[in-house]
């Protein structure tokens, strides 16, 4: 594992300054307290995902010319057309390795993950490096409460390598539904409705969240999908080490695991640091936990996603950190 997060801190007083909210009102209904914003002039979402893989290849003495393909879970690419991935792998020297973007919003790393256990299956492939990063701040609107207090800036990527123990990536649940196209998305900037000093004026290249919608279609599907991952796998929740939600809300992540019938002590929580910073919750997630994780331990990550797109995964630890 590897992460990287931004050194300015926005906190809740912060935000207070801003926009017309407090820290109660957000700690309340989210669970946030701060999330970090990537302030370096010039630096889009690769400079993040750099960061968190050449974290990871120093800790594994990883030589990057043995890393066959990168993908990068993203939903704010560097550039449009240009390939985000292909980018990452010229600058941390993966030489050999080709890569292309994934793009799935707050879904995009456990489809990712999906992706890469697939690729080393296959047996084509020996070392897959997978990346969750994103620059939700590039695509946020402070002026909005309904969004501005919610995302963060943040990076985290994970190795992915062959096991013949029956370690890794057991089982996955993935799902989608166009319906979810209108009520988290950004209007402009796509082919449906390209930039024009038109749009910009109108403020559409921002989030649009309808916070209502999004949060009831998210606390039923993760929490499903979980429950369905447990169910095909006859998991108990003795037998379940540990959740690894989607880090949107507390109280989304409280009901997946109510619905799971787990103990809060093995549902693991980073958001009041972070926010929610789409791809990069889950990698962020095992990054700060990895300690805890134990060869054989049974993991369970679900997310839920703009689109929609969600799902959970049943993945069974391959190491001792």
């Amino acid at each position: 594992m590897g992460a990287y997060v931004p050194d300015f801190i926005l906190t809740n007083k912060l935000l207070e300054e801003m926009v017309d909210t407090n820290d109660e009102w957000i700690t309340s209904r989210t669970g946030i307290k701060e999330r970090r914003i990537l302030k370096k002039e010039g630096a889009g979402t690769s400079y993040m995902a750099i960061k968190a893989a050449e974290e990871l290849i120093q800790k594994s003495n990883l030589d990057p010319t043995e890393i066959d393909m990168i993908i990068v879970a993203t939903a704010t690419p560097d550039l449009q057309v240009s390939c985000t991935a292909a980018y990452v792998a010229s600058e941390i020297g993966a030489t050999n390795a080709f890569g292309y973007d994934l793009q799935a919003a707050c879904s995009s790393f456990l489809y990712g993950m999906s992706t890469a256990s697939s690729y080393i299956v296959s047996g084509r492939y020996k070392k897959v490096l997978l990346i969750g990063a994103d620059k939700m701040s590039s695509i946020i609107d402070y002026t909005d409460r309904t969004t501005c207090i919610i995302f963060g800036d943040g990076a985290g990527a994970a190795l992915f390598e062959p096991n013949e123990e029956g370690l890794g990536l057991q089982d996955e649940y993935l799902r989608s539904d166009g319906v979810g196209r209108n009520f988290l998305k950004i209007d402009a900037g796509g082919s449906q409705l390209p930039a024009s000093l038109e749009t910009v004026k109108n403020r559409q290249h921002y989030v649009f969240q309808d916070g209502k919608s999004v949060f009831k279609f998210a606390v039923s599907n993760m929490a499903d999908a979980a429950a369905k991952i447990m169910e095909r796998n006859n998991l108990s929740d003795n037998d379940v080490s540990w959740l690894l939600p989607h880090q949107a809300n507390m109280r989304i992540i409280n009901a997946t695991a109510s619905r799971m019938g787990l103990d809060e002590s093995k549902v693991l929580v980073n958001i009041e640091k972070y926010g929610n910073t789409t791809s990069a919750t889950l990698p962020l997630l095992m990054a700060d936990f990895e300690k805890k994780f134990k060869k054989g331990d049974n993991l369970v990550f679900a997310a839920f996603g703009g689109g929609f797109t969600w799902g959970s995964i049943y993945l069974k630890w391959a190491y001792n950190s």
